[in-house]
C-alpha cells in the first residue's frame, strides 16, 4: 500500500510543547530572578513570582507525557523506539550523576587542598588578591560569626534515612519483579510502600535542616552540605512524584507486564538516588563526623 510505514521508527508528530517548555522555563528563570532582585512590578523576595512559569511548566510536562502514552498505545512504541528510549533515560541519568560529581568534587577541593591553599595565603597576608583564600584556614571549624561549626552525627537521623533509602530500593524492586511476572496487586503494594518511604525521607530531611546549627552561607562546610543534600532532597521529591504517577497508572490498568517503560525508568531513577545518597552519607556525614566530632542529637549540631 502506497504511504505504509515500512520501518520500526516513529516519526513524531509537529507538537507544540517543546516551544511551550521553553517558555515555561524561560518564565521559572525571571521569576528566579524577580524572587532574587526585583523585577518589574514584581518586588524582591515575591515567592509567588515563581507561580506562573511553575503553572505553564506542569501544563505543559502533563500535556507532553500525556501524548508520549497515547503514542504507546498506538503502537509507536516499537522494540526499536523502546531501546531507544531506554539509551536516552540512560544518559539522563549519566547527566544526573556528573551533576553530583560537581558537588563531590567542590567538597573533595575544600577538604583535601585547604591546607595548602590556607598556607599559601599566609605567605603573604598583606596581598588583596589572596584574602579571599583566607577562608581556607577556617575549614571546617569555623562559621563568618566567629562559632564553630559541628557536623551532624551520622548515626542518628542521616542513618535513619540512609535505612529508610534502602528498604525503599528493595520495595519497588519488589514492585518492578511482580509487575514483571502480573501480579499487580503486589506491585502495587510495594510501590505505595516506595512513595511512603519517600515522603518519609523527605520529611526527616525537613527536621534535620531545622536541628542544623550551621548555615549555608557561614562556612564553606555549610555551602557543601545544604548543595550537596539540598539537589539530593530535591531528586528525592522528583523520584517520588514520578512514582506517584506510575502508581496511578498502575492502579489504573495502563501498565503490562511485557510493557512497563515508565515503571521502569522510575526504578531506574528511583536507585540512582539511593546511590548517591550513599556517597553523601560517607563523605558529607560520616568523613566529617569521624575527622571534626559531632554534636548530641537535637542539640542544634
Amino acid at each position: 500500500m502506497a504511504g505504509a510505514v515500512k520501518h520500526d521508527y516513529h516519526l513524531v508528530k509537529p507538537s507544540p510543547w517543546p516551544l511551550l517548555g521553553s517558555l515555561s522555563l524561560l518564565m521559572v528563570a525571571l521569576g528566579a530572578a524577580a524572587y532574587m532582585k526585583g523585577l518589574w512590578f514584581i518586588p524582591q523576595g515575591a515567592l509567588w513570582a515563581f507561580v506562573p512559569g511553575f503553572v505553564c511548566l506542569i501544563f505543559v510536562l502533563i500535556g507532553w507525557w500525556g501524548d508520549v502514552i497515547k503514542e504507546s498505545r498506538g503502537g509507536d512504541h516499537t522494540e526499536v523506539v523502546q531501546i531507544s528510549l531506554r539509551y536516552g533515560m540512560v544518559l539522563f541519568i549519566a547527566s544526573e550523576v556528573m551533576f553530583f560529581v560537581a558537588w563531590f568534587w567542590s567538597f573533595f577541593e575544600m577538604t583535601i587542598f585547604h591546607p595548602f591553599r590556607a598556607n599559601a595565603a599566609h605567605m603573604d597576608l598583606a596581598n588583596p588578591a589572596l584574602e579571599p583564600l583566607l577562608k581556607w584556614s577556617d575549614w571546617p571549624v569555623t562559621q563568618v560569626d566567629g562559632h564553630r561549626v559541628v557536623p551532624f552525627d551520622p548515626f542518628h537521623l542521616p542513618l535513619i534515612n540512609t535505612l529508610i533509602l534502602l528498604l525503599s530500593g528493595t520495595t519497588v524492586t519488589w514492585a518492578h519483579h511482580a509487575l514483571q511476572v502480573g501480579d499487580r496487586r503486589s506491585a502495587i503494594t510495594g510501590l505505595s510502600l516506595t512513595i511512603l518511604l519517600g515522603i518519609s525521607f523527605t520529611a526527616l530531611q525537613v527536621v534535620e535542616y531545622a536541628q542544623a546549627g550551621f548555615s549555608y552561607d557561614g562556612s564553606l562546610y555549610g555551602s557543601a552540605f545544604f548543595m550537596a543534600t539540598g539537589f539530593h532532597g530535591a531528586h528525592v521529591v522528583i523520584g517520588t512524584l514520578f512514582l506517584m504517577v506510575c502508581l496511578g497508572r498502575l492502579m489504573a490498568g495502563g501498565m503490562k507486564p511485557e510493557k512497563h517503560l515508565g515503571f521502569e525508568f522510575a526504578a531506574w531513577y528511583w536507585h540512582f538516588v539511593d546511590v548517591v545518597w550513599l556517597f553523601l552519607f560517607a563523605f558529607v556525614y560520616v568523613t566529617p563526623h569521624l575527622v571534626w566530632g559531632a554534636g548530641p542529637p537535637g542539640s542544634g549540631h
